[in-house]
């Protein structure tokens, strides 16, 4: 009988996310083989906790002598391209946590780096992986939504500045604040909708609160006092698209509202449909509730259908993590791809600029 070699994974980054990754990947069968870190300790620290593999300060050392397959890229936005089209150039396929970049141009190089190398290139757009989106997919997939004309994706939170002069809040490094942050909803819109070609573009940002640590988070890294705070706290944004369909979204991480709200809300020509978590403290995935419902019109009534779901505290990051060694294994289709992650750049690129220019701007 010929043995199945387990996929050698190797992680560059030893912060918090790793638990998901990690967990993701030996779900799936694979093998944490290398954790990389410029701390060192930090590395070997997550290295003996993933299944004891080698532990390394530098990318460059990893990728010498780890003995990896594919790389995890978990570090901050800036470093997101030019990292995974070394580990690309590398012969290694990777996965990227989101965003995919600072920008669509970036996402375009990595596009030419994996075409050249011919390694699978996919990114943590964990919310497809979420119970209640597979479930809402599958009536998208089997007709029973029929075209989604328009959607409305949120991500807001009222206290949820995640550390104030860090990387998140410089953009240089991050590229922005929540629209990039907390893209996920917008990704799942478009992922409902087909990742239809978008038309144009218009958006506005708010920098109410940015400094104000009555908003801080309850996660995030810590303060920095001689860092740079200079990204949005709020962005409400309108996008069209070439096949007629439109999507509406609100990003914050600080702004006056209830409670955080995490949701996608469309409709359809058969239904509409809401996949929602709604927390009862900002930040905290235990206090979240989790719903999917579907919106029908049958023998004259308006009916509203629960979808029940299996729970999923972790938001689908684990379930996502598996898919990238399934889909590199041939063992199931990707969730993403570099395709889908360029058009969602260029539209969080076009929010921007549109917000910056106070005019539309087109695709």
């Amino acid at each position: 009988m010929i043995k199945i070699m387990s996929l050698k994974i190797g992680v560059i980054g030893a912060g918090g996310m790793l638990q998901y990754h990690g967990a993701g990947f030996l779900q799936a069968g694979a093998e944490v083989a290398a954790v990389a870190d410029m701390n060192l300790a930090a590395a070997e620290a997550a290295a003996a906790q993933w299944g004891g593999g080698k532990a390394f300060a530098s990318v460059e050392e990893m990728l010498e002598k780890g003995d990896i397959d594919a790389v995890s890229v978990i570090v901050p936005n800036k470093f997101h391209a030019p990292l995974a089209i070394q580990c690309l150039d590398a012969g290694k396929h990777v996965f990227c946590e989101k965003p995919p970049a600072l920008n669509a141009s970036e996402v375009e190089l990595m596009i030419a780096a994996a075409e050249k190398s011919g390694k699978r290139l996919m990114f943590n757009f964990n919310n497809r992986a979420r119970p209640e989106s597979q479930a809402m997919m599958g009536y998208v997939r089997d007709g029973s939504v029929g075209t989604i004309n328009s959607a409305q994706a949120q991500w807001v939170r009222r206290t949820g500045i995640p550390g104030f002069g860090g990387w998140f809040t410089t953009k240089e490094l991050s590229g922005g604040g929540p629209v990039i942050d907390l893209l996920h909803m917008i990704d799942l819109a478009l992922y409902f909708m087909g990742y239809p070609e978008p038309a144009h573009m218009l958006a506005q940002t708010f920098d109410d609160f940015i400094t104000n640590k009555d908003f801080k988070g309850p996660w995030g890294i810590p303060d920095r006092a001689d860092g740079v705070t200079d990204v949005e706290a709020a962005a409400h944004g309108f996008v069209t698209f070439k096949t007629g369909q439109v999507l509406s979204l609100r990003n914050s991480w600080a702004e006056m509202i209830e409670r955080e709200t995490v949701s996608v809300v469309f409709q359809g020509t058969k239904a509409g449909g809401k996949v929602e978590r709604l927390f009862n403290v900002d930040g905290f995935d235990e206090t979240a509730v989790d719903t999917c419902e579907l919106y029908v019109q049958e023998q004259g009534q308006s009916v509203d259908r629960t979808i029940k779901t299996l729970p999923c505290e972790d938001m689908g990051r684990i379930a996502s993590a598996a898919n990238f060694v399934q889909a590199v294994e041939g063992t199931a289709e990707p969730l993403n791809s570099p395709h889908e992650a360029l058009v969602l750049m260029k539209i969080i690129d076009g929010l921007y600029q549109s917000a910056e220019t106070g005019a539309p701007v087109s695709f």
